[in-house]
């Protein structure tokens, strides 16, 4: 086991690679233009105007470039379209135009200080010590019959470190917010932080509703502290560091709110006609808020001294002097798996005590250099690397791990996979859940089920490679997951995810839903994205497309690398009351080895009889959708109406070759419309105006660039059988990503 020092060592080098990474690959850039210079001296200063609304904190640190130049500089201003730079030298009096590099990176040189004055502190070298070897003899006690709060608070009371597994659902933020009043009634400072603003709002609600329930409540001894506070603490806003500000330091915001106000208008005056007196006076004004500013970090570190419970994100504590050079008795980290182990330790060392809180079978910390050091430190849990989920998976509970272990979030029915597989029987239901979620199982699709494995096998080969990102895309799940979509809307559901592995697939979804759907969406919560944005939160219903398919000839990484359980479980873990997983099935059992994940998760959906299967899509399917209908692919009926009636052109995409049935051809041959054939070989008895060579992978028809046919001809579908089911979309923007995507220059 390494010495403290030698973690240190380590991490530093480790978020060194991760900052060189950065700066090479992960700059933000702005155009910015019409740069003026404002003073000299100690400073040069810069006026610029920007494109877009430039959001960058004061002091940031930046590099600009221009003509071949790099130069380095820090913001001294920046609001609305304009901002003012320092320089250490001077560029000029004119730059009309040049790029603006903001950088990720200083959170990272942030936390290497922290962590060298940690170095420095024979108190804070033991405190991460006992983080990273929690070997020491637990001293509380183990009564019988506790409950979860009342044995966590025992525990972080006698121990310098208690872990934290709260799966999904277990009331990890009930039972955190509790320990923390608790303490706090003890008149212990506690320090609450979390990888998100998000967490934070949720946890510091949740503790303050607690202590005014108790009538415990004094103002300024709860405090959020930060600048991002989101809407859940619109109810407790007598926690929130600004308006404390405002109540009790009334005249100090009004001054700064003044000062932004003429600043605002002289920066408009600027851009508007430039001059010598108006850049002197900008000058001032940046000299006037910055005492302002001062005066009023002045008093915020007041009321955090003065405070008992804050809490604030794990970034903002390791760069602002007012929460890292405080001493605390208790820190309560959540969100702990998706932290990098340096900032677990810098926590670590703030406090007495510290209670690491996450669930380490959801996704790990997300770093991105490629180096061994950073793979070890920066893209695994502290969980991992402290030992303590090794003993876990030996079939154990570490002494210093807590687990809450009932949850109360998804019907059984879709608990007993993650349960079981994910989470190895340590944790079950509450009695309580299966009837609180009964009516959302009851809904459409699939009546009285809540979890469903939707068969999509010999439907096609439609999984294809993103042209640009070769992320992979899947239009037929993706129509079919909209249909599930769509019949959960339409029965009441108004709280829906859909989640993918591949980002390509999300944001074709999103697409879609803003095409088609963007008037449901302003009364319901739909959302479309990939597994790392729904980490952390829940939805009645959850549609898993999992996209692989073929022609693909095996599955992607994603579904079948080292972390494709964890994000398995984040997928299913969302849900609340229906789990629907869209699937090539066939698939699946052919590529993907047992012990996988995703394999374990087909065979027991269909081990417990919660397949779907291809053929009955006309029994789910019981409302078509204006923009989207699905009807029977030999019954060519409405297709040739809208080839006949087609005004521009027409698309016709076929893949090996394919020859059209003969009842095609004559309907063809009447239209009016320009007509293109795409396909790996030029076919000239085909009565086309254009040929495209090139190899598609499942046949498609664009007409007008608006409607796009999915599953004709049949005869053009590999691994088709029946049903034989077409599907026509009406949508100008799905159409024009086909055409993006297969039509290519000639």
């Amino acid at each position: 086991m390494n010495s403290t020092i030698e973690y240190i060592k380590e991490w530093q080098e480790a978020l060194q690679l991760e900052i060189l990474h950065l700066k090479k690959f992960g700059s933000t850039k702005y155009l910015i233009s019409n740069g003026k210079q404002l003073s000299s001296g100690e400073a040069y200063t810069y006026y610029f105007e920007t494109g877009i609304s430039v959001k960058i904190p004061v002091g940031s640190s930046v590099r600009m470039e221009w003509g071949g130049i790099k130069e380095k500089g820090r913001i001294l201003s920046s609001e609305g379209r304009s901002i003012i730079l320092a320089f250490d030298r001077s560029l000029g009096d004119v730059i009309s135009e040049a790029f603006l590099f903001h950088d990720p990176w200083e959170l990272l040189e942030q936390l290497i200080s922290r962590l060298l004055e940690a170095a420095k502190s024979k108190q804070k070298r033991l405190r991460i010590k006992r983080l990273m070897d929690p070997s020491m003899p637990a001293k509380h006690s183990n009564e019988s019959g506790q409950t979860a709060v009342k044995e966590l608070f025992l525990r972080s009371k006698y121990n310098p470190v208690t872990f934290v597994w709260g799966p999904p659902g277990t009331g990890k933020t009930y039972t955190l917010a509790r320990v923390a009043s608790n303490h706090y009634l003890k008149e212990k400072k506690v320090l609450i932080l979390a990888h998100s603003n998000q967490a934070v709002d949720v946890l510091m609600a949740e503790i303050s509703a607690f202590v005014k329930k108790k009538n415990r409540f004094q103002e300024g001894e709860v405090l959020r502290y930060g600048t991002q506070i989101g809407e859940i603490l619109t109810k407790h806003e007598d926690i929130v560091s600004g308006q404390l500000l405002q109540k009790k330091e009334p005249s100090l915001l009004k001054e700064k709110e003044q000062l932004i106000e003429e600043k605002r208008l002289l920066k408009q005056d600027l851009a508007g006609s430039f001059s010598v007196r108006d850049s002197e006076q900008l000058i001032e004004l940046e000299k006037k808020l910055a005492r302002i500013l001062e005066k009023i970090r002045q008093k915020e570190m007041s009321f955090i001294k003065e405070a008992k419970i804050i809490g604030t994100t794990l970034a903002k504590a390791a760069t602002d002097a007012t929460i890292y050079e405080q001493e605390y008795d208790v820190v309560i980290l959540d969100e702990a798996s998706m932290a990098y182990v340096p900032q677990v330790a810098f926590a670590a060392s703030l406090a007495k005590h510290i209670i690491v809180s996450g669930d380490f079978k959801q996704l790990p910390p997300i770093a991105a250099a490629k180096d061994a050091i950073v793979k070890q430190w920066l893209k695994e849990d502290v969980f991992h690397r402290s030992g303590v989920a090794t003993v876990v998976e030996a079939g154990e509970l570490h002494p210093h791990l807590f687990l809450l272990k009932e949850q109360r979030r998804m019907h059984p029915e879709i608990s007993a996979f993650t349960n079981h597989y994910i989470y190895h029987d340590f944790v079950g239901d509450h009695k309580s859940v299966e009837e609180s979620r009964k009516p959302i199982a009851e809904m459409e699709p699939f009546m009285n089920r809540a979890s469903i494995l939707l068969n999509t096998s010999f439907s096609g080969e439609y999984c294809v490679s993103e042209r640009t990102t070769h992320s992979r895309v899947n239009p037929w799940q993706l129509l079919l997951s909209f249909q599930l979509l769509h019949e959960a809307y339409i029965d009441g559901a108004r709280s829906i995810g859909y989640v993918t592995p591949y980002r390509a697939q999300a944001d074709l979804m999103e697409l879609l839903l803003n095409d088609i759907y963007a008037k449901e969406r302003q009364t319901a919560d739909l959302i479309a994205a990939t597994v790392h944005r729904f980490q952390g939160s829940e939805r009645d219903v959850m549609i898993f497309d999992t996209v692989d398919s073929y022609p693909q000839n095996r599955a992607g990484l994603l579904l079948t690398g080292k972390d494709s359980e964890r994000l398995i479980n984040v997928a299913i873990t969302r849900t609340k009351g229906k789990f629907i997983h869209v699937c090539d099935t066939d698939f699946v059992k052919k590529f993907v080895y047992r012990s996988k994940t995703i394999r374990q998760l087909v065979d027991h959906q269909t081990q417990h009889r919660q397949l779907v299967q291809t053929d009955e899509i006309g029994q789910w399917v019981k409302h078509q959708h204006p923009r989207l209908q699905w009807m029977h692919a030999r019954k060519l009926e409405k297709l040739f109406d809208d080839l006949t009636s087609a005004k521009r052109d027409i698309i016709v995409a076929l893949p090996n070759s394919f020859q059209l049935p003969d009842e095609w051809l004559p309907v063809l041959q009447n239209c009016s419309a320009n007509i293109t054939l795409i396909s790996p070989k030029i076919n000239r008895e085909l009565p086309a105006n254009r040929f495209i060579l090139s190899a598609i992978a499942f046949p498609f028809i664009i007409i007008d660039q608006r409607f796009v046919w999915l599953g004709v001809p049949v005869e053009a579908n590999n691994r088709v059988q029946p049903p034989f089911i077409a599907a026509r979309l009406d949508s100008t923007v799905m159409a024009e990503q086909f055409i993006n995507q297969v039509i290519v220059s000639e």
